[in-house]
C-alpha cells in the first residue's frame, strides 16, 4: 500500500511539474519542432523503470487501466462534438475518401506487413492494423492552425482525425474478442455490449438537450459549459452500470451534442479540449514510464522495419489510392500522406490489448509501442516544416492579408 502510495505521488508530482513546464514552453512549441507529447513521452521513459526508476507501474495496475479508460472516453467525447451530423453533410466528400478508402485501406496494408514481416498470425495482425490506423490531430497541429494552409487541407485533417478513432475501435474490439479465443468470443455479447454502448450516447444527451429547450429548464451563462460535462459523466456512468461499450458511448454521445445542441456544444468547446488535453499527456506520461530500453530492444530489426514500414509507406498507399481523382494538389496529397501520426488512441487500445491477457498480447503491444514512439517523434517534429511549405507567395491569394486584416479590426485587434 505504501509503494502504491508513492507511485501515485511521485507521478502526480511529476505531471504537475511537466505540465507547468509544457504551459511555459507552449508558444514556442507552436513555433518550433518542440512538441509537449514528445516531452510527456520522454519523461515518463526517464522516470520509469527504463531509466531512473522513479515511478514502477505494470500494465496490470489498476491505475494504468482506470486512466486509460478515462482518457479515451474524455478524447472520443470531444472528438465527436467535432464532427455533427451537419458537419459531415457539408464537409464529407474528401473527409470521406480518407475514411470510407484510406481507414480500412490502412488496416490492411498494415496488417500484410506485421504478419509478413514480423510473423504474426493473421488475427493479431488484423488487430495491429486496427489499432494504429487511426491517426492524432495533435501531431499535426503546426499544420491545422495554419491559416495559409489551404482550408480543404485542414478540415480534412481533423475531420478525419475526429472520426477515425470512433470509427476504428469497433474493430479493435472485435479482432480482440477473435483472438482471445473459441472459448471466449460471444460475437451477441458483443454485439449487446457495443450497441448499448451507442443508445446511451444517443439517448443521454438528447434527453438533456430537449429537456433544457423546455420552458421548465433553462442552464445559466455560468453553468452553461457543466451542461455537456454533466451529459458525458452521466453517459459514463450508465455505460458503467450496464456494461455497454464506454467508448462507443462517448463518441455518439460527441456527435449527438453537435447534432442537436449547436449552443451547448460552443459553451464547453474550450473547456472540453482542456479536459481531454489533460487526460491525454497524463496517459502519455504513463504510456512512456511502460516503455524500456528492455521493451524497445526485444522486437528485433523486423519489429522496427515493421514500424517505419507502418509510417512511410501504409497510410501514405492508401492516401495515395484513396484521393485518385479528387482534385488535390500533389502537395496536398503528400501532406495528408504523411500526417497520419499514430497517438492517443493508438496509445489506449495497445494498453486494452496489454491488459487483456491474449497469448500474444504483448508481442502487439512491443509493435505498437515503438511505432507509436517513432511516430510521436517523427510527426511531432515535422509538422511545423510541412506548414512553411505553404507558406509560399503561390499557395496564398492576394487578397489574404486584406480579408485577414478587416476580419482582425472586427475582432478589436490591432492592425500591426
Amino acid at each position: 500500500m505504501a509503494d502504491e502510495r508513492h507511485v501515485v505521488v511521485t507521478l502526480l508530482t511529476a505531471f504537475a511539474a511537466l505540465l507547468l513546464l509544457a504551459v511555459l514552453l507552449s508558444s514556442l512549441a507552436n513555433r518550433t519542432i518542440l512538441s509537449t507529447a514528445a516531452l510527456f513521452l520522454v519523461a515518463g521513459f526517464v522516470l520509469g523503470d527504463g531509466a531512473l526508476g522513479l515511478i514502477s507501474l505494470s500494465p496490470d495496475d489498476d491505475m494504468v487501466g482506470t486512466l486509460a479508460e478515462l482518457a479515451l472516453f474524455a478524447v472520443l467525447f470531444t472528438d465527436g462534438m467535432r464532427v455533427g451530423w451537419k458537419d459531415l453533410r457539408t464537409a464529407w466528400r474528401l473527409p470521406g475518401r480518407a475514411l470510407g478508402w484510406g481507414l480500412p485501406l490502412t488496416l490492411v496494408i498494415t496488417a500484410l506487413a506485421a504478419h509478413y514481416i514480423v510473423g504474426l498470425g493473421w488475427i493479431e495482425s488484423l488487430l495491429v492494423g486496427a489499432i494504429l490506423a487511426p491517426t492524432d490531430p495533435v501531431f499535426a497541429a503546426a499544420l491545422v492552425g495554419n491559416e495559409k494552409v489551404p482550408p480543404r487541407l485542414r478540415q480534412l485533417l481533423n475531420v478525419e482525425s475526429g472520426v477515425n478513432d470512433g470509427l476504428a475501435l469497433p474493430f479493435v474490439m472485435l479482432f480482440l474478442a477473435v483472438a482471445a479465443g473459441s472459448d471466449d468470443l460471444h460475437l451477441g455479447d458483443l454485439g449487446l455490449e457495443l450497441g448499448l454502448g451507442v443508445l446511451i450516447g444517443v439517448a443521454v444527451p438528447w434527453l438533456a438537450i430537449k429537456l433544457e429547450q423546455t420552458r421548465w429548464f433553462s442552464a445559466s451563462t455560468q453553468y452553461e459549459p457543466l451542461n455537456a460535462l454533466a451529459i458525458g459523466l452521466l453517459v459514463l456512468a450508465l455505460g458503467k452500470a450496464t456494461h455497454g461499450n464506454l467508448f462507443l458511448a462517448a463518441f455518439s454521445a460527441g456527435i449527438t451534442v453537435a447534432t442537436f445542441g449547436e449552443r451547448q456544444r460552443e459553451s464547453f468547446e474550450h473547456f472540453g479540449e482542456l479536459i481531454a488535453e489533460l487526460f491525454k499527456l497524463a496517459a502519455l506520461l504513463v504510456f512512456g514510464a511502460l516503455i524500456t530500453p528492455a521493451l524497445l530492444g526485444s522486437v528485433g530489426w523486423t519489429g522496427w522495419l515493421f514500424a517505419v514500414l507502418a509510417l512511410v509507406a501504409a497510410r501514405p498507399v492508401a492516401i495515395w489510392i484513396s484521393f485518385l481523382g479528387s482534385g488535390l494538389s500533389m502537395r496536398e496529397q503528400a501532406a495528408v500522406a504523411w500526417f497520419g501520426p499514430k497517438g492517443f488512441a493508438s496509445v489506449v487500445y495497445g494498453l486494452i490489448v496489454l491488459s487483456s491477457g491474449i497469448a500474444a498480447g504483448q508481442e502487439v503491444f512491443q509493435l505498437v509501442a515503438v511505432t507509436i514512439v517513432l511516430s510521436i517523434l517523427l510527426h511531432s517534429s515535422t509538422d511545423i516544416v510541412v506548414a512553411r511549405g505553404f507558406d509560399d507567395e503561390r499557395d496564398v491569394p492576394a487578397w489574404f492579408g486584406i480579408v485577414r486584416r478587416i476580419r482582425d479590426r472586427k475582432n478589436g485587434q490591432s492592425d500591426k
